[in-house]
Formats: C-alpha cells, structure tokens, sequence
C-alpha cells in the first residue's frame, strides 16, 4: 500500500471510528450488554451475540509510545457492529489508524452460563497482522465449543515496541507498550465478559506465530498475573527478549531514518504516522533487512527473559500447549520462487545457509541429513534442516523448559498437508484455519475435503477442551517420552516425532532472531 493510499484508508477511517464512538439507537432484536464502560449494540448472526470493534482503550494518536489508558465510561447506547482500525503498518489489512485498541467478541448467551473465553492474539510478528482477518472470525469456534472468542487488536512496529525509555522518561513504556495493551484488553475481559456469558476466571489466550510470543512473554510479565488461565502457542515462541542495548541501537538507527535526534523526540509525537511507518525500512544494525521491534527487557515490565536461563516461575503455574507445523519454512520460502531454482546437492548447503538461525556447518548438516534419509530429494532436505533449524527450536526449548519445571505442558505438531497447494506441505500458519474451523476463509490452505474436517475437528475439540478444563487428552510433555499429539486427517499420539532432527541441531545453542 503506498503512502497516499494509507493515509486515504486512514482518513476514510478516521471518520467510520467517529461514527462507532457515537451513540446510536438501538433497532428490535439487537443484543445490548452493559459494560463499566458504556453499553454496547451488538448483532445476532447464526445463533450467536456479535460485537464488533469494543473499545478497551482509547486512542493511541495522542498517546504515542506511552501506556495506553483505558476507555472512557459513557452514557447512551455504542454500536459495536463494524471492525474498528487496524494498528497502522507496512501491510494491507483494510482500514488502519492508530484508534486501533479494539477486540471483538462472539458468543452463544447473554447469560449467566460462565463459558470458557477463549482470546486469540494475531500473528505478523510483532510489526503486522490484524484481526479483521477472515481466518480468525470466532463464529465457528465459539458454536462448535459453546464459548466466547474474543479477538484483539493492539498496537505494532514502532508505535508498539520503539524503546524509547533511555532517551526521554516522557517514554518509560515505550519498549513493551505494545503488550501493555494487550495486559489492558485482558483487564477489560476480567471486568466485563461475565456479561457477555462467559467466566472471568476461565480464560485461555491463544495466538499464532507473533501471537504466540506475545503469549510466551506475557507469561513472564507480572502486570499480567491472574489475568489469564490457559494458554496456548501456535507456532509462535519468545525464548528471550530483546536486549536494551540492542534495542537502543535500533532507535538509533530508526530515528536516523526520520532525520530526529535523540535529544529532541518532539517531532515523532506530531508527524505523520506514515512517515512512521515508512522508517521500519531502516537498515537493522543487528540482523540486516528491515528495523526489527519487539518487547524489550526495559528492567520494569519485563525483568527477565520469558525462557532463559528456564522457563520463567511467574508463568509455570499456567497450563500451556506448545505447537508447531510439520513444514513451517515452506510459508517464508516459496518452493517455485528463485531461492529454489535450480536447486541441487551442489548448492544445498550455500542455499540453507541464510535460512539457519542455529550456526552449524551446512555442508555437514547435510550430509547427516543425507546419511540418515537417503531417499530424500535436496528439496525436501531443505525445507527439513530449515524448519528444524529456524522455526522449530524455540519451541523445544520452551517444552523442554517447562518439563524440567514440572509445569503442565503439552505438545502438539499439525502434519495436515495442504490439498490446494501441495507443494506446501503444513506449513506456518496451517493451523489458524484448522483451529478456528474457518477452511473456506480467504487465505485458508487447507481445503474443505473430509481430510480437512477431521483435522479441524480434532484440533478445535482439543482447544476448547483445553479452555475448558486446563487439561489435554494425551500424555504430558516429559523429556523421557516427549509425547506428542500430531493433528492430521487421522490425528494421533506419537513419542519424540523427529527426535533425530531436534538432537542434530540441539548440539549448539540458539540465538532468538532479534535479541
């Protein structure tokens, strides 16, 4: 999206947010809740109360890289039918604008029947993504499981994760501001969801890939103790955060970019947000490509690493399931595009190389992988050490961590591979259809086939039996039989699935990307 055609989206909705925030008449039939907040006009669609773009703090414009503040009580009745902002960002996601502290909800009741709450947190690293995507809409889930979904959107990229805090104490938040608002959407579900039937002392976040690591941190964040009570990671892991001072070399590169001097950080509060935005294009000093932004242990609302030296004690207490995608590189690396062309056992090792986040030799890596799997193509060489090697880690040092914790931990892996694209496989992001049972969704690979069915199925009751009870229906995550539940058309249990590739690349220590 260009910078005309952003600020046109902002503009048109700027003015749609106006209107939202307005009071309205309710029609018959509507579902009205009454929040601490104000009481809210909703819509009834396929047996369900529907409220789209809930305000739980205000807006972000003109609090710029401070803590949110929550919303304002009002009076009169507020329509809560239509999506509010996106977060402003480099990707296209329909409307942006920094108003963007909204979630929104599906339910079966406006009673008293206390539903578990399940809250999905998007994807997109820590810089895109939204909820507004159609392959997160709660209807499905929320009938299949007689629960309440709620989807949350937050704020991103610089407006979200810029560590500010040693420049200016106007910023002491800056770095993690972005997770303070989710902390904030969690409060707000504890104070009003039992309105929307459900219970506040059953809540399970769940949320994929950046999602998933804003989970992970979050459980290391004592501003979000008691908030939540079940969690789940789907493809998405925080095993450390990034370190201040590389965090304040990023700030430095990104002010650089928009011509503002540390002594002087009046201008980002006035300008612009796309001028904003455009400046995540700036040169990363610590990993190359675009400034990565992310939570900073800023030493007050993040004091230690999530995972590192071991799974963070504030956390353990937590039930939690760990996932991951049986091909999670054949999202990021397109089998048909350029780095594969061409592809063989000569240029294997120099193809990977860029791929690995573990540093071993790659002519060695592939030899094992030869040695052991002989019938493999180079292809399907590359995208397992590429998996094992950058996308899976993380998660095995999490189960790993919280086993030797005795913590309630369970493990699962979607090996469910896409019909519509086979060359696919199961790669990240396969699982947001299938847990939300929304295969017919814009994005979905994964067809609406019987295979299709069963997987969703047998993964939507697992979630909400997990949101239910805290508890899986397969055996704990323990280091001496690494059971895991692998969904697929016919979903089973198996003990320490590629255990081979884990202990090739468990050899050397993994450095998280962008700590």
């Amino acid at each position: 999206m260009s910078a005309v055609d952003r600020r046109a989206a902002m503009t048109s909705i700027a003015a749609l947010a106006a209107t939202i925030a307005a009071p309205v008449v309710a029609r018959r039939g509507d579902p009205i809740v009454v929040t601490k907040s104000g009481r809210l006009r909703g819509t009834r669609e396929g047996g369900l109360a529907v409220f789209r773009g809930v305000r739980y703090g205000e807006d972000t414009s003109r609090r710029r890289f401070q803590a949110p503040e929550p919303v304002r009580a009002g009076s009169g009745i507020y329509d809560s039918t239509a999506f509010a902002p996106s977060c402003p960002q480099a990707g296209v996601v329909g409307g942006q604008g920094e108003d963007c502290l909204a979630l929104n909800i599906w339910t079966p009741g406006l009673d008293a029947a206390k539903r578990p709450v399940m809250l999905y947190i998007h994807g997109g690293a820590y810089s895109n993504g939204s909820v507004v995507d159609p392959l997160t809409y709660g209807d499905r889930l929320a009938a299949a499981g007689d629960v309440v979904v709620v989807t949350v959107n937050h704020r991103l990229n610089a407006l979200g994760y810029l560590y500010l805090a040693r420049l200016d104490p106007r910023f002491a938040d800056s770095g993690n501001v972005g997770q303070l608002d989710l902390i904030l959407a969690l409060r707000w579900v504890r104070d009003n969801i039992a309105a929307f039937g459900g219970d506040p002392n059953k809540v399970l976040v769940f949320g994929q890939s950046g999602g998933g690591a804003k989970i992970a941190t979050m459980m290391g964040m004592p501003a979000a103790e008691g908030l939540f009570h079940r969690a789940i990671t789907m493809s998405g892991q925080q095993v450390t955060a990034s370190g201040p001072i590389n965090a304040g070399r990023r700030t430095e590169a990104y002010l650089a970019r928009l011509g503002v001097t540390k002594t002087d950080l009046s201008p980002l509060l006035t300008m612009p947000v796309d001028r904003l935005i455009e400046a995540l294009a700036a040169e990363d000093p610590i990993l190359g490509g675009g400034v990565y932004m992310g939570p900073v242990l800023d030493m007050k609302w993040l004091t230690r690493h999530p995972f590192w030296p071991d799974a963070n004690p504030i956390g353990n207490a937590i039930p939690m399931m760990l996932g991951n995608t049986h091909d999670e590189t054949r999202a990021f690396i397109d089998a048909r595009g350029p780095k594969l062309a061409g592809l063989s056992w000569d240029n294997l090792a120099a193809r990977m190389q860029p791929e690995l986040r573990i540093d071993l030799l790659p002519e060695w890596i592939v030899a094992q992988y030869r040695a052991h799997f002989p019938d493999w193509s180079p292809e399907r060489v590359f995208y397992a050490a590429t998996t094992a090697g950058r996308s899976w880690p993380g998660q095995v040092i999490e189960a790993e961590a919280r086993a030797r914790a005795d913590a309630r931990t369970w493990v699962y892996q979607v090996d469910f591979a896409s019909p519509t694209q086979p060359w696919k496989g199961a790669p990240h992001m396969m699982d947001i259809a299938l847990a939300f049972g929304t295969l017919d969704a814009r994005g979905s690979l994964t067809g609406t086939g019987a295979g299709a069915r069963a997987t969703s199925k047998a993964m939507m009751d697992r979630f909400i039996g997990f949101a239910r009870t805290g508890h899986a229906d397969w055996p704990q995550y323990r280091l001496d039989r690494r059971s895991t539940m692998i969904f697929d058309a016919i979903s089973r249990v198996e003990d320490n699935p590629r255990g081979w590739e884990r202990e090739l690349f468990g050899r050397v220590p993994y450095i998280q990307p962008g700590s």
